[in-house]
């Protein structure tokens, strides 16, 4: 069975599929990818926006660290779990049951750790590559919203994940990275379940990927989000509600930061196409 055996294993993993991945997005050529790399550093460089967009990006996962230290801290800790079981039951444990298979485990634990980083960074290194800065722009505008609005959720209203509650899920991460609870789990606390930014952040990327001209990465992307948001119950991390709470984020971000990339607004967007509806009649 496929083992992750440390954060340094994993990080080494991400850098190669990321690799593999942009030679199958541009072109196959095997210098491309390295192309890429190149692009995002001359226009690091060189773009003052370009550079603020990705600083704005580093400064919103800095915030997330702090969220972690100042939930830690907090000295009233609501817990709003057994209200979601309530609601819930054991869909988790049952869905799990029906699929658990060495193999599976091992495939979507590759998809939790590896391959849903590598859908930003690819993304953003495609965009890139293509000069299509529109794109590259809602990438960035999508992953700050996501953020924005997780964030406040993980601080108010704690949920904690459902092998840590319910005794009949087991963490099956835990057979194919024996090492996530000091390795990973640093990144985001036991209770930053509700929304699941991994499915808000996979179903944001796809929708995204929709809309770039990149054949291999308009169907990857979106096969993708699916794979991860059916580990997200079969490793025993989410509930179905933090996943139709990040599906109604990752719709929400992806579709605020297009217009705002564009230049618009929502509000903006309305008054004009309320405008037009008022010209045809």
């Amino acid at each position: 069975m496929f083992t992750i055996y440390s954060m340094t294993h994993a990080t080494i993993l991400i850098t190669i599929t990321i690799y593999v991945l942009l030679f199958f997005s541009l072109k196959r050529h095997p210098l491309y990818p390295f192309h890429a790399a190149g692009m995002f550093v001359q226009e690091l460089f060189t773009s003052r926006k370009y550079r603020l967009h990705l600083l704005g990006c580093v400064v919103i996962l800095f915030f997330n660290k702090i969220e972690i230290t100042l939930e830690n801290n907090m000295k009233h800790h609501n817990d709003f779990t057994p209200f979601i079981y309530g609601l819930e039951g054991n869909f988790v444990a049952i869905f799990q049951k029906l699929f658990e298979n060495g193999v599976l485990t091992s495939v979507l634990t590759f998809f939790y750790v590896v391959i849903f980083p590598c859908l930003m960074i690819a993304s953003l290194a495609i965009y890139t590559f293509q000069k299509d800065f529109k794109l590259f722009y809602t990438v960035c505008y999508a992953l700050m919203i996501n953020y924005m609005i997780a964030i406040p959720f993980y601080l108010f209203f704690p949920v904690t994940e459902v092998h840590a509650f319910n005794p009949n899920v087991r963490f099956l991460m835990l057979d194919a990275f024996p090492t996530f609870e000091n390795d990973y789990r640093p990144l985001s606390d036991l209770d930053n379940c509700f929304p699941s930014l991994h499915t808000s952040i996979s179903v944001t990327m796809a929708m995204i990927a929709l809309r770039c001209k990149n054949g291999f990465w308009k169907r990857f992307a979106p096969i993708s989000a699916a794979v991860i948001i059916f580990s997200i119950f079969y490793l025993g991390v989410h509930w179905l509600t933090d996943m139709a709470g990040g599906m109604l984020l990752g719709l929400f971000a992806s579709r605020l930061a297009l217009r705002l990339a564009e230049g618009r607004t929502i509000f903006a967007g309305s008054r004009a196409e309320l405008k037009e509806q008022n010209v045809d009649g």
